[in-house]
């Protein structure tokens, strides 16, 4: 059978291979310890590496113009990208909760949680839910289905009834994959959405999504965003380059450490949104104080399709946008199990 398309494997000469005779050599005899089981026989070592198949460029033409027989490999760009996939699809044992949050409104918060939350359920087999837990009317649903009709609100008034992802899904929309469910659009109804409700509301999705991400309020202060940084395993947040948005990134980081908080700061991961840029702002150093403070710091390009601050579609948007979030769910992946 052809090796094509396989890296090259060391094989042993056939004058050097040993006698037939000592094939009936026990496991101890050669060294073999006993212990191993069927965990040992897995994709990654018994299948010898494959030359990647191209999928984008002159090198995807040159592939499907010959049939496969010439394989240029992948470039540098997408064997990068390759890997982010994989580190985007890392295993995840149990659920695990994403909490957006910024002091300041108007940075990116819901356009971050959304786009976050579209590149997930893309690129995993796994649930994703998205939660708007905004006490004022949040826009989540807005960017992502427009669907406000059913809110938690309702969900939260028949949680005892809900033994199934079903039944969840009488409360969801769907956007992709994505599923969204927003906040109440009422404002006498949604300051009513507290800490004790979020975690009930949590404990429900827990036991159907692998994947929950909450876009919080703005601020820090309001009940809700309590359950939401007492459940969080991961924290994202988020701000600009600019003068007001990175100081009150920082600020919401200041405040998260005087709140008993340190540790997740330490762990979290900073986006700077990059719609508004001025060659006045130097990048680099906002991005150190950043690097200096928490675990990583992802930027996200200027997209004119996030700036219409309409539905969001991850087919319109610039490669690099989604190069950008793709990088952004690799580093929130690295930590699943942890």
């Amino acid at each position: 059978m052809s090796d094509e398309g396989y890296s090259n494997v060391t094989t042993s000469h056939p004058m050097s291979r040993p006698p037939a005779s000592s094939n009936n050599l026990s496991a101890s005899s050669l060294g073999h310890s006993g212990d191993s089981s069927a965990a040992d026989l897995t994709d990654d070592t018994i299948v010898r590496a494959r030359v990647q198949r191209p999928t984008v460029g002159w090198r995807r033409a040159v592939y499907s113009a010959s049939g496969g027989r010439i394989n240029p490999g992948v470039s540098e760009a997408e064997a990068a990208r390759n890997i982010l996939l994989r580190r985007v699809r890392r295993h995840l044992p149990g659920a695990h909760q994403i909490a957006v949050s910024s002091l300041k409104g108007g940075v990116g918060k819901t356009t971050v949680s959304a786009v976050l939350g579209l590149t997930l359920a893309e690129h995993r087999g796994d649930r994703v839910v998205a939660l708007d837990a905004n006490p004022d009317a949040g826009t989540l649903a807005d960017r992502l289905t427009g669907e406000i009709g059913v809110t938690v609100r309702q969900m939260l008034e028949n949680i005892d009834s809900i033994d199934s992802l079903t039944a969840v899904s009488h409360y969801t929309s769907l956007a992709g994959r994505l599923q969204v469910l927003a906040s109440e659009q009422d404002p006498a109804m949604s300051e009513a959405f507290n800490r004790a409700e979020y975690e009930q509301i949590c404990a429900v999705l827990a036991r159907f999504y692998n994947i929950i991400i909450t876009d919080s309020g703005t601020g820090l202060v309001h009940s809700a965003m309590e359950g939401t940084l007492a459940l969080a395993d991961s924290l994202v947040v988020v701000g600009a380059p600019t003068v007001d948005g990175s100081s009150r990134a920082s600020k919401t980081l200041d405040w998260l450490v005087a709140h008993g908080y340190a540790e997740q700061v330490a762990d979290a991961v900073v986006v700077l949104c990059c719609d508004r840029v001025s060659p006045e702002i130097d990048r680099e150093r906002v991005r150190a104080h950043f690097l200096a403070r928490c675990r990583s710091v992802v930027e996200i390009p200027y997209d004119p399709h996030l700036a219409t601050g309409g539905r969001l579609d991850l087919g319109a948007m610039r490669e690099p946008t989604k190069l950008a979030f793709l990088e952004l769910g690799a580093q929130i992946a690295d930590r699943f199990g942890r």
